[in-house]
């Protein structure tokens, strides 16, 4: 009787991960996730993941050097092109309750190696994105600093190459410290402190917001394209690393008490009531002053100094440092999820993927991606840095924009507990917006990208190939 024929390079690379049985519990009690978010601390952790930086940080910055007052026009086109993909997460999340987001949608629907892909770039981009938001961080902290006429060692204020002096970012490598040790407290812990931050978070905007509207002159509004329509499109380029935190959230289904249906309303409730904040933010701010003033750095805060609000200007700082700890602590949580997911389905060492025995978090990685990120908190500028975040996401995003259309003419009948709208226009438009952003990133970015993408093709085919859970089991286990 023959055995089975033995699979072929290009059939093993397309292996999927079967949906039908995909919700089922995944490794043996070492390798388990504990379900204990709702509906509440879902959200809080998509909203903390996307306001944040694009508020504080990037806003002033792309007002006062890319699109002027047009920065809200960059906000919307960004939402607009976010809001195809989350839409496609959504479908996704409520479909597939486990963790690893983009990483576990690619594998299922368009094979293994995609799937690869997917995880190896999200493990990058996730991991400097903590690092980038970290260094914000420390801006808003020097602004404070200097408010209160403290002077720290010049060696301890930033990256080498950023200052005279400067050695070490250090308040940024510290922070991303603290946010591995919180993480490791277990999920339900780390949630309840989110949800509490991102309250505060919200608090301040709305008090931003609220104040900021009696101070607005509307001369500052012109012109409103001082850069021309190019400069908003081209700040929707920036800015859209502020506005996809939903999908660092999505990691977190496996942890969700009821994913199938909380895991889709999170992500679209977290992106409408961001988008709404961001919208009314960037009309207070380019309102309050002209452009060409707006602080790159600390926008909010130098803009209600320059009113004579000095007190309040010290209160927005603190808010956005309280404010900016939630985004990293979303996306460190998503990274150390792909990587756990990853493990556990054989594509990288079973070591990974071994959680806590009471916590039930995976603290191993945690603890490796906490380190990484500090170190390149504190020792890369944030320009080189934020250049390392956006390509992966945005192809995570056409991947599962793809994958959505692929699955729905492929299986039609799956028990969908929410649907995309529109298909297949709205994740069509998802992929055309995605690639349309890619064409703004700088060269340097995808020379980056293609080493880490060879890097990943070595480890793949050496290791990942033969070792994947897939592998283990008959050629038509993937069909």
């Amino acid at each position: 009787m023959a055995g089975p024929r033995r699979l072929r390079m290009g059939e093993g690379v397309l292996r999927r991960k079967p949906i039908e049985h995909i919700e089922e519990a995944e490794g043996g009690a070492t390798q388990q996730l504990t379900r204990s978010l709702g509906l509440v601390q879902l959200t809080a952790i998509g909203v903390g993941g996307i306001i944040g930086a694009g508020i504080f940080t990037l806003a002033g910055t792309v007002a006062n050097g890319t699109a002027g007052p047009a920065v809200l026009i960059s906000f919307l086109i960004a939402g607009v092109a976010s809001a195809c993909a989350a839409l496609s997460y959504a479908e996704f999340a409520g479909l597939i309750p486990k963790a690893g987001s983009a990483y576990t949608y690619g594998y299922a629907v368009l094979g293994e190696l995609v799937g690869w892909f997917i995880g190896w770039d999200l493990l990058l981009e996730y991991t400097a994105i903590v690092a980038v938001v970290a260094i914000g961080i420390s801006g808003y902290f020097g602004f404070l600093l200097g408010e209160v006429g403290l002077d720290l060692p010049k060696w301890m204020l930033g990256a080498p190459g950023t200052g005279d002096g400067h050695r070490v970012d250090l308040f940024a490598a510290l922070l991303c410290i603290l946010i591995a040790y919180l993480l490791t407290l277990g999920i339900k812990n780390a949630a309840r402190f989110e949800t509490i931050v991102v309250v505060l978070k919200v608090v301040v905007v709305v008090v931003v917001i609220t104040v900021g509207f009696f101070h607005i002159n509307t001369d500052n509004y012109t012109p409103f394209f001082p850069f021309g329509i190019s400069g908003a499109f081209t700040g929707a380029a920036t800015v859209f690393f502020a506005v996809f935190g939903y999908d660092a959230m999505s990691t977190a289904a496996e942890e969700s008490k009821d994913a199938q249906r909380h895991m889709p309303k999170a992500i679209i409730y977290s992106l409408a009531i961001s988008m709404v904040l961001y919208v009314l933010a960037c009309l207070v701010l380019t309102g309050m002053q002209n452009y060409k003033d707006i602080d790159p750095e600390s926008g909010f805060s130098t803009a209600f100094k320059s009113v004579g609000l000095s007190g309040l200007a010290d209160v927005i700082a603190v808010g956005a440092i309280i404010g900016i700890l939630t985004v990293m602590f979303t996306f460190m949580l998503g990274v150390t999820r792909v990587w756990f997911s990853m493990s556990r389905d054989g594509l990288l060492p079973k070591w990974f993927s071994k959680t806590h025995p009471t916590r039930h978090v995976p603290t191993r990685v945690t603890w490796i991606v906490g380190f990484a990120s500090a170190i390149i908190a504190g020792f890369i500028p944030i320009g080189e840095a934020a250049e390392l975040t956006n390509i992966g996401i945005l192809l995570a995003f056409v991947v599962v924009c793809i994958a959505v259309i692929a699955l729905r003419y492929r299986q039609p009948n799956l028990p969908r507990t929410f649907r995309t709208p529109g298909m297949p226009f709205v994740p069509a438009l998802g992929v055309v917006f995605s690639i349309w952003l890619i064409t703004f990133l700088q060269w340097q970015t995808w020379v980056r990208f293609a080493v880490w993408f060879v890097v990943g093709l070595g480890i793949y085919f050496g290791y990942s190939y033969k070792r994947s859970e897939l592998a283990k089991t008959e050629p038509s286990a993937g069909s």
